[in-house]
């Protein structure tokens, strides 16, 4: 089925490009049932690919420059020679934007990164024109990066006739948010959207990178209640929480934190300060619950998984310090509801959204449409609140 977003970049194309697209690429945002802050420990995670995604229409170029419209900037942009481009944030000379849009736009040098991190690969790259747009909310934490990564991967892999292997896209979209945008990300975010799977939540190793798709319960939904607070991951304490994960496996002597079971954790934490110590025990509990929560989710035991995604809400806002008053609201509001199995915030936190696992059909609907009201009312701001469906990963295919 053609979705509005599709028509749109299909039509602006034509207009601004003259003709037909001769491919449209796709990638979807996500959102993690539970599993949070645990991906770049090594741990596990257990999201969901969702129906929103970003969308480009595109025809290969016969030389090796990309020009991108993004509608929902409304900027264009010319990136010349991107086998040149150079990994210390800028491009070489012939590398530059187009006069209609700053070089330091955030979203370009996501398009940019994606086309370094692929050309260091050693993929010859074929140029393209193309026009871009997503429903995924910016900021809102359903990893709208990813989508633009993995959308643009696809976009790379389609014009330049380069076979799709998942595992792999997803390690070099990762590459080029870490080395090129600056955010030290872990996997789960472009592998879901690479990867996911319609109607299954996908359990992670983030170590292996294995996946375990587990089916969705038909009689259940997972809704999303954007809080309409926003965080950006550059300026954020992301990284800070990172490096005291690391801080904390190096006392243990393990790679990473995924190593240390809660004995052991219990036995040896008090040689750490009392924030690296929080920081720790969040990541060692969330792993056991992440496993827990999969298993519980192949048996349908939604109750239990309910019960899994509102501890960790609690250790993501007393241990990890990184939910905010509005989220707590909006956690709080969900969970009193009848219709809710569980919930909790969802993403790197400081803002964005929450997840809920609730019944299904008429009673989701219900559920979405009361806390909306009630949150407004509690805090003063609009959410968006969104009955998703589990989609497949990222795609490409004729127009």
């Amino acid at each position: 089925m053609t979705t509005a977003i599709e028509t749109r970049v299909r039509e602006e194309f034509a207009r601004r490009f003259g003709g037909a697209p001769a491919l449209i690429a796709r990638a979807p945002g996500r959102v993690n049932l539970i599993g949070d802050h645990t991906d770049y420990n090594d741990g596990f995670v257990l999201p969901v690919a969702i129906d929103r995604a970003v969308w480009i229409a595109l025809r290969p170029r016969d030389d090796h420059d990309v020009v991108v419209h993004s509608l929902d900037f409304h900027e264009t942009a010319q990136l010349r020679n991107i086998d040149a481009l150079r990994r210390d944030g800028s491009a070489t000379a012939d590398a530059t934007a187009d006069a209609t849009v700053d070089a330091s736009s955030g979203w370009i040098e996501y398009v940019r990164g994606v086309a370094w991190a692929l050309d260091e690969a050693q993929y010859r790259l074929c140029g393209w024109d193309g026009v871009m747009a997503g429903d995924v909310p910016l900021g809102a934490g359903l990893s709208s990066s990813a989508a633009l990564e993995l959308a643009v991967a696809r976009a790379f892999a389609g014009a330049s006739e380069i076979a799709w292997e998942p595992v792999t896209m997803a390690r070099l979209a990762q590459r080029a948010e870490n080395q090129w945008v600056g955010v030290n990300c872990g996997i789960m975010d472009q592998l879901i959207s690479a990867a996911g799977v319609a109607g299954h939540a996908v359990c992670i190793d983030c170590r292996s990178l294995d996946m375990r798709k587990v089916p969705l319960p038909v009689d259940a939904a997972v809704v999303v209640l954007d809080t309409a607070t926003r965080r950006g991951l550059v300026d954020s304490l992301y990284n800070e929480r990172r490096e005291q994960c690391e801080a904390a496996a190096r006392w243990f002597g393990v790679p990473a934190l995924r190593d240390v079971d809660l004995a052991t954790f219990e036995a040896r934490a008090d040689g750490l300060d009392v924030v690296t110590r929080r920081r720790a025990r969040h990541v060692i509990t969330e792993n056991a619950r992440t496993v827990a929560a999969a298993d519980a989710l192949a048996a349908g035991d939604v109750a239990c998984v309910g019960m899994l995604m509102n501890e960790s809400h609690a250790s993501l806002r007393d241990d990890f310090d990184v939910s905010r008053a509005e989220l707590d609201a909006m956690v709080r509001i969900a969970q009193r509801h009848d219709a809710c199995h569980g919930a909790r915030m969802t993403g790197a936190g400081f803002g964005g959204c929450a997840v809920a696992l609730t019944r299904g059909g008429d009673a989701a609907i219900a559920f979405a449409a009361d806390v909306a009201k009630q949150y407004a009312e509690a805090v003063g701001l609009t959410p968006a609140v969104y009955v998703c469906a589990a989609a497949d990963g990222a795609s490409v295919g004729a127009a």
